[in-house]
């Protein structure tokens, strides 16, 4: 009678411990946040102010008096 009742103890201590259900958990949406870009940052302008100045500089070099 006693292992009866030690195991019907046993069978209560472990049926509670896996009562209920695992807590649904709601999912997080990622905030995308856009950075805008500078005025000539990334594009490549900033070579066409050197490339006039190049051309330029080329321009008063080869220009010979006749």
């Amino acid at each position: 009678m006693k292992l009866v009742a030690l195991t019907a103890a046993i069978t209560a201590a472990a049926s509670t411990a896996f009562a209920g259900s695992v807590a649904m958990v709601a999912p997080v949406e990622m905030e995308m946040v856009a950075e805008e870009a500078g005025s000539m940052g990334g594009s490549g302008l900033w070579l066409l102010p050197l490339l006039a100045i190049a051309l330029i500089f080329l321009v008063m070099q080869n220009d010979t008096p006749s």
